[in-house]
């Protein structure tokens, strides 16, 4: 009987590393093939899928920079957003958060609920109404109108709350109060300092969202001078680039670049907050 179980143990472990073996491979096949691509001219390309770099990623970028597009410029756009967003929504989240955690006060659970539903609705049901107001305010075409919103991060607060519950030690807060700290100081000097893996891990989500976004910037920004990266490869699909396929990809592949050097070096981070936000005393 032991000898069957333990069999069965093996097969089943064998089956399920074979199940992300291929999950791995369809994950990370398009994205080696993209990045392959970027360094392939067009005329390889055409000929067929290739799974080794090739050397022509200089010409590529010669031929995405000489026509007009400004790579350098797009992609300090999106650093200047993505990075400015990512402080915003992680201090101001873990603010209102530690204050739902920590504090009792009349409609609390009316409140957090009400973040939750927010949480749900997709942002594409309030575009009209968001731009008419930006419009109104005169933040159109302005960085603000990308950042500002930030503060107000649904799914920010909701992580927020879900992390703060596990990691909030009331006898410190009391142990502050005591001592004279005031309560803007209490969660300066110690509950954020407890709450950083959190804090990292949301920011890293954040970043990663504010680079990728399309949406929003599509919709806010009309000075070329100011689009975002991906809005600069977006215009990659014109007359002007229509048959330089190396080059498209290399566009791409910039894009995508910060993006997987950053699950690359901060993977574990993801991984410790995640862990310690789920785990419930």
């Amino acid at each position: 009987m032991t000898k069957n179980y333990n069999f069965n143990t093996k097969a089943i472990r064998v089956l399920i590393y074979i199940f992300l073996g291929i999950l791995l491979l369809v994950t990370i096949l398009p994205i080696w093939l993209l990045l392959v691509n970027a360094t392939r001219s067009t005329s390889e390309i055409q000929q067929g899928v290739g799974f080794l770099p090739s050397t022509h990623i200089v010409e590529n970028y010669e031929i995405l920079t000489g026509r007009g597009l400004d790579l350098v410029r797009g992609f300090l756009n999106s650093l200047f957003i993505a990075v400015s967003v990512t402080v915003l929504t992680v201090y101001f989240a873990f603010l209102a958060s530690y204050g739902i955690v920590v504090y009792n006060f009349r409609g609390k659970k009316l409140f957090a609920g009400f973040v939750v539903v927010l949480v749900l609705i997709p942002l594409q049901l309030s575009i009209i109404g968001f731009f008419q107001y930006m419009s109104r305010l005169g933040l159109t075409d302005n960085y603000a109108a990308l950042i500002l919103p930030s503060i107000a991060s649904a799914f920010a607060v909701f992580f927020g709350i879900q992390y703060f519950q596990s990691v909030v030690i009331q006898d410190l807060i009391d142990a502050g109060r005591v001592d004279g700290a005031s309560e803007i100081g209490i969660f300066h000097r110690i509950m954020m300092p407890l709450a950083m893996p959190g804090a990292v891990t949301l920011g890293i989500f954040a970043f990663i969202a504010s680079w990728n976004n399309f949406f929003n910037p599509f919709i806010l920004l009309s000075s070329i001078e100011k689009y975002t990266l991906p809005m600069l490869v977006q215009t990659l699909r014109g007359d002007v680039y229509r048959t330089e396929y190396g080059a498209i990809y290399l566009g791409l592949a910039i894009t995508i670049v910060p993006v997987i050097l950053i699950y690359i070096f901060l993977s574990r981070y993801i991984i410790n907050g995640i862990a310690m936000g789920s785990v419930k005393e």
